[in-house]
């Protein structure tokens, strides 16, 4: 105790030292494999694409890396012109606009449904509602691409039941993005309800009966306790689900293809940057654009951090 107490300046025993050079040691010989792996394919991708987005380096260049040309912010400039791009950021924001709302609003009606005192088999519909999120992806949009087809879909047979002719689901170009934001909110509104009910249970329950005391209605009690106490809960939950549909790239490459169905209507952001880099082999123009995709991500959680954090 004496020595760790020991003033600044003083001299420190060579045992303390070494065992706090071991302990040290340690600490970098446990964690030298996740940090050279971060390294090797995190880190430096993460500033080879930002150098590669100012220049204008293509498939011609893999054989002489070092002749690219630099050419500043012009790929960023090009953006700003490219209708392409600007026709898969409306896509986009159409996705995480109608998306997001819905899958956090689904799953909380699904958490206060989980959260009822009467409801039994609760752990029976919590795996039932979460399963979705820990499903293949790829899998999950053909098995729903199947299901939009006209001709042999199901969703199409059971309209022909009822006597109505259902449409080309993701044909249409007014439909295509509502039905792979059907798909999005299927996906991943269980992860919301189960971030939610965690919530919901760690609210105190006096709250309520006070409440219920001072005759206050359901609603009240619902708009004055519990959104309140849910505001750190949707704050992630808005922060995290935006990222991801700002990010979505397999429901439509797999239900409408690289190029975005009809009218490029099922086109978003990361389509882009793939069909740049890896069909069209424009490097340092895909790389431009994933920057650009990621500064609007963190511009808008900032935004969302300002509005939606608890009110202290």
């Amino acid at each position: 105790m004496a020595a760790t107490s020991a003033p600044a300046g003083a001299r420190v025993h060579p045992a303390l030292r070494r065992a706090r050079l071991r302990r040290q040691f340690d600490g970098w010989a446990f964690s030298a494999p996740f940090v050279a792996l971060f390294i090797a394919f995190w880190a430096l991708p993460i500033l080879a694409s930002l150098l590669l987005s100012v220049t204008d380096f293509g498939i011609s260049d893999l054989r002489d890396p070092l002749g690219v040309s630099f050419v500043g912010l012009d790929n960023y400039s090009h953006l700003i012109h490219d209708q392409v791009f600007w026709k898969a950021a409306r896509n986009t924001a159409y996705f995480v606009v109608v998306g997001v709302p819905v899958t956090i609003g689904l799953g909380l009606l699904v958490a206060l449904g989980l959260n009822h005192a009467a409801l039994r088999l609760k752990g029976l519909f919590r795996v039932a509602y979460y399963l979705p999120v820990v499903t293949s992806i790829v899998a999950v949009a053909v098995i729903w691409r199947y299901l939009y087809n006209p001709d042999v879909g199901l969703i199409n047979r059971l309209l022909d039941l009822v006597g109505i002719s259902g449409p080309n689901w993701l044909g249409d170009p007014q439909l295509a993005m509502p039905s792979i934001i059907a798909l999005g909110v299927w996906r991943n509104f269980g992860f919301s309800a189960v971030i939610f009910l965690a919530a919901l249970q760690g609210i105190d329950r006096t709250l309520y009966e006070a409440a219920r005391t001072d005759g206050a209605t359901a609603w009240q009690t619902f708009r004055r306790i519990t959104l309140p106490l849910l505001r750190p809960a949707t704050l992630f939950l808005t922060v995290i689900t935006t990222i991801g549909y700002l990010q979505v790239f397999e429901e439509p490459f797999v239900m409408t293809g690289p190029n975005g169905g009809t009218d490029q209507s099922g086109f978003t952001a990361s389509l882009f940057v793939y069909q740049q880099g890896f069909r069209f082999f424009n490097l340092g123009y895909a790389s431009a654009a994933a920057y650009t995709l990621f500064v609007f991500i963190a511009v808008l959680a900032i935004v969302q951090f300002r509005f939606l954090r608890p009110k202290s």
